[in-house]
């Protein structure tokens, strides 16, 4: 697919994520207005609302501001609603922000399509930065042809987070690397066994970003995949149909109340308030069920490598991390934003404020060499740094694929692919529909996307 069409098929799968959102909401602090303001310059940040990005939205201006004279106006919204958000803001090239908290999906997509910047200049000249402390594969997934396009905040891979008390009451002895036939006969010993206890949490929320992306890594190691290396879609497969009947199932039976609407964050709160026995999700979720202010599973949980099925291994591989938009006007403070944000001294900010297990890990190597940081993790970080180095975009399953991506595909059309495939599994998941109605739906508009790539 040429450059120009390539554009196109981006600014159309922007324009159909969803409604416009407009105005400022609760997720907003800071000043109005960007720019250069009475001497001052302010820098328009638009982030996801995960408990990570609170945090730094609450040490900023002590730690950044007084020291550097430049105000941060934050703006946080839910997962999907920042999705929509940035892309229409990148896409009608709209300049409502500077910096905006993208990942390894979309910056070879914003990259190639001029949306976002080229930071290798920042990182060179920025020696307080160093960008050679950063993950190789943290690092690596954020480039675009060569040349940095996104700084991490937190990387992540994902694993499986259990009650270690509960299952020393029930004699379960969980292995290092689980397989998902182990899990689900986990679930169904645990299911229940304490009031209002369920086996399991997994999302069930609609969305390329929520469901979709631990459902995927199912599929992967079930054997199954949305293209094959020739563009052949696979979504009605066996193996991706397979994975999607076992998922569904498994949720229905065993997980948690809700789970059709349960995604990233409900589970977080499910599992911390001691509501589910095992949670399977993003590695970053540790560092809120060890060190939230309202988790009542401090120290009770274990932490095992993602399940698997016929893979050796299947976590994903994710960075939150900054973009800087094209349109900015104030790049160069926008730069010592992402700088500080992304930086070394940031960590130590974090660690000393907040503790170190609150730390946004997974994008540098000091961190886990860092004495402080591994006693607060000593129960986890070896299986974080591990599931996150072992994590390979080109090979996560058990054929070749066309491109990168292992909890996605990393073309413009995936989000509403994803998400529209998401949407008939999350009704599955509610009972209002089947696993075959919304795979034999994805395979139809897997189809016409792959199209346009096989030509």
């Amino acid at each position: 697919m040429g450059r120009t069409r390539l554009r196109l098929a981006a600014v159309a799968t922007a324009l159909l994520f969803g409604g416009v959102l407009s105005g400022c909401g609760a997720g907003d602090s800071g000043d109005d207005g960007g720019g250069s303001e009475g001497g001052a310059q302010t820098v328009k940040v638009l982030m996801v609302n995960n408990p990570q990005m609170i945090d730094l939205q609450k040490l900023t201006a002590d730690n950044f501001t007084k020291k550097t004279g430049i105000r941060v106006q934050f703006k946080t919204l839910p997962e999907n609603d920042v999705r929509d958000t940035i892309a229409q803001d990148v896409a009608n090239q709209a300049g409502q922000y500077d910096v905006i908290s993208i990942s390894n999906y979309e910056v070879p997509i914003f990259a190639k399509n001029g949306w976002i910047t080229d930071l290798t200049k920042y990182e060179r000249e920025d020696a307080a930065f160093r960008a050679d402390d950063l993950l190789p594969s943290m690092r690596e997934s954020l480039k675009f042809e060569g040349k940095t396009y996104g700084e991490p905040f937190y990387g992540e891979s994902s694993m499986l987070m259990y009650r270690k008390d509960l299952f020393e009451k029930a004699g379960i002895e969980m292995p290092e690397r689980p397989t998902w036939e182990q899990v689900e006969q986990y679930a169904e010993k645990l299911d229940g066994s304490e009031k209002g206890l369920s086996g399991i949490c997994l999302r069930g929320l609609p969305g390329w970003g929520e469901v979709m992306a631990p459902l995927t890594t199912v599929v992967n190691t079930f054997g199954g995949a949305w293209f094959d290396k020739e563009w052949n879609a696979g979504v009605n497969g066996p193996e991706f149909k397979r994975a999607t009947d076992f998922y569904v199932n498994l949720v229905r039976k065993y997980g948690q109340s809700g789970a059709a609407q349960s995604g990233f964050t409900e589970c977080l709160n499910s599992f911390s308030q001691g509501k589910t026995a095992m949670w399977y999700d993003a590695t970053s979720a540790e560092g809120s069920v060890e060190n939230g202010d309202d988790s009542k599973v401090k120290g009770k949980v274990g932490y095992a490598y993602a399940p698997v099925e016929k893979t050796k291994a299947s976590g994903w591989l994710y960075a939150w991390a900054w973009g800087l938009e094209e349109t900015s006007k104030v790049k160069d403070a926008a730069w010592k934003f992402i700088s500080f944000a992304s930086g070394p001294e940031y960590e130590k900010v974090v660690g000393e404020t907040l503790g170190w297990g609150r730390v946004p890990d997974g994008k540098r190597i000091s961190t886990y060499e860092n004495p402080e940081y591994q006693k607060a993790k000593k129960a986890s970080f070896e299986v974080i740094k591990t599931s996150i180095e072992q994590a390979d975009p080109a090979n996560p399953g058990v054929q070749p694929r066309p491109t990168l991506g292992i909890q996605f595909v990393t073309i413009p059309e995936f989000t509403k692919l994803g998400t529209d495939v998401s949407q008939g599994v999350s009704a599955a998941i509610a009972g209002k529909g089947s696993v075959d109605e919304a795979l034999e739906s994805g395979q139809e508009a897997a189809e016409k996307v792959a199209e346009d790539y096989k030509e």
